[in-house]
């Protein structure tokens, strides 16, 4: 698991402007580090904090030896306090900033532990983008296109290969949260390596960044599933007017909740349907059963009691019922609110109004509600489902069986459930690659072979095969003179 356990609770980390103000302090940007000290020895947090347009952070909590990868964080800046709350470990971090955003300094809590924390900028964070990069041998274009129903201009890069085309293509859609067109997580940028790879085999690639993130335009806050659809089928509108291209071979290739997106986007009855969809750790099951699992993973992970672990997932199946069961939104909201406080209560009013709003968003009201199979047996294009033995996230026995049921009417349909490969299609960390002595997160090579072999059987030419007509041999039956014309016409008078 890579980038993990977040998607009910994703929503959390996206703060409106009036509780994360970049104006009342240093403006965060960047990756937090920092050993925290437990029974037995230490474990490395990192802090990935981003800022927002709408004022707000987007954030997220990594620790590496736990196998926790972007736990949404809450983010509340008050001039110099500065204020984490990670309500899925039920743990949060209140302190100071300083040296102008070079250290964050303060008090720890989680389930049986409390302690001092100082986490320090990382600085290879900073000097990625400065980082000298090779050409590629293959073009490389900065693209825009528009998704005229919601009106918002989207930015990305193209990637086509060398030669004269035309090529297969793909787009890809990114996971819960919002991306960049690298769908970056320290220093693993899944989507830049997955489309360097494809590209230098002959397929081009459009990857962008999710609406309201990058160059993107929009506001990621309020998108539903569906209106990531739309965003996918943008692209796809855009990527057959392309030259280069063969726009009867462009398919999508989707990660988590972006696999979802692409399989939706096949089953659309509009004309901009893929030639196939790759689905990478797609969900099969309920978002509200693959919700609760994730929970349940979360507080195994940071090591909460039996007690706790039952708690909270009490109150993680509470809530799910309140917000299922109250359409309107002010009441749903005020009871979930007041379930917080009686569950916790020294968490703030106001906090746990915030979250209500967060818990009974756009978002989280469908994805509560999903029904991956209910469109399943409209995608009749080829798809390739690939999920990992080791995704804590999206369990890959029964997500892969519910996508088969789904798609028994597709008579192109192949799943591969890769061991030792995590929710972010790496495999175990002995098998990374190691750069200048230090090991580096690597994309599966299986994962990578397995989709290109897939695709190149899917969209290579069939190579013309010259047809021999056989003649019969020539008649050598010697053949009875003819009479002259003018002699017959005689003879009939």
């Amino acid at each position: 698991m890579k980038k993990s356990l977040y998607a009910f609770f994703l929503i959390c980390a996206l703060f409106f402007a009036a509780q994360a103000s970049a104006a009342d302090g240093p403006v965060l940007n960047g990756q937090w580090r920092g050993p925290l000290k437990v029974p037995g020895g230490q474990l490395e947090l990192i802090i990935t904090i981003i800022p927002l347009t709408n004022g707000g952070y987007y954030a997220a909590l990594d620790v590496p030896q736990q196998r926790i990868y972007r736990m949404p964080v809450e983010v509340t800046v008050k001039g110099n306090e500065l204020s984490l709350q990670i309500e899925q470990a039920g743990s949060s971090f209140s302190g100071k900033i300083q040296s102008n955003g070079a250290l964050l300094v303060g008090n720890w809590k989680q389930p049986g532990l409390s302690g001092l924390l100082q986490l320090q900028r990382a600085k290879s964070s900073e000097m990625v983008a400065g980082k000298v990069r090779l050409t590629p041998p293959y073009r490389e274009d900065e693209v825009t296109f528009t998704n005229a129903a919601a009106k918002l201009r989207l930015s990305g890069i193209l990637t086509v290969p060398a030669g004269p085309g035309p090529f297969p293509a793909v787009v890809l859609i990114s996971d819960s949260g919002p991306q960049d067109r690298d769908a970056g997580e320290q220093e693993y940028r899944m989507f830049s390596i997955l489309g360097d790879y494809l590209t230098r085999r002959g397929i081009a690639v459009l990857r962008f960044d999710d609406r309201g993130t990058g160059k993107s335009q929009g506001l990621y806050l309020t998108a539903t599933t569906q209106d990531l659809v739309g965003d996918a089928l943008a692209a796809m509108a855009f990527m057959r007017g392309r030259g280069l291209i063969n726009p009867q071979q462009i398919g999508f290739i989707g990660h988590g909740e972006g696999a979802n997106v692409a399989l939706l986007a096949a089953a659309d009855p509009g004309p901009a349907k893929p030639a196939f969809v790759v689905s990478m750790a797609g969900y099969g099951l309920p978002g509200r059963h693959v919700l609760t699992r994730q929970q349940l993973e979360i507080m195994r992970l940071i090591g909460a009691s039996p007690a706790q672990v039952k708690a909270s997932m009490a109150l993680h199946a509470e809530m799910i019922d309140i917000i299922r069961q109250t359409p309107n939104d002010a009441q749903a909201r005020g009871k979930v609110a007041a379930t917080l406080r009686m569950s916790n209560t020294d968490l703030d009013p106001h906090m746990a109004r915030a979250r209500a709003v967060q818990l009974t968003s756009p978002w989280s009201r469908y994805f509560i509600d999903f029904e991956p199979t209910r469109k399943l047996p409209e995608v009749k294009c080829p798809v390739l489902a690939i999920n990992g033995a080791d995704d804590l996230q999206v369990e890959a026995v029964n997500n892969l069986a519910m996508l088969r049921k789904g798609l028994r009417s597709n008579r192109d349909v192949t799943t591969h459930r890769l061991t030792g490969v995590n929710h972010w299609l790496q495999p175990k960390m002995e098998d990374w690659a190691i750069v200048n002595g230090v090991q580096q997160p690597t994309f599966s090579p299986k994962a990578l072979d397995i989709m290109r072999e897939w695709i190149a059987k899917r969209t290579t030419q069939p190579t013309a095969v010259p047809v021999t007509v056989k003649r019969p041999a020539p008649d050598k039956t010697p053949k009875p003179a003819r009479k002259p014309r003018a002699a017959t016409q005689q003879a009939s008078r």
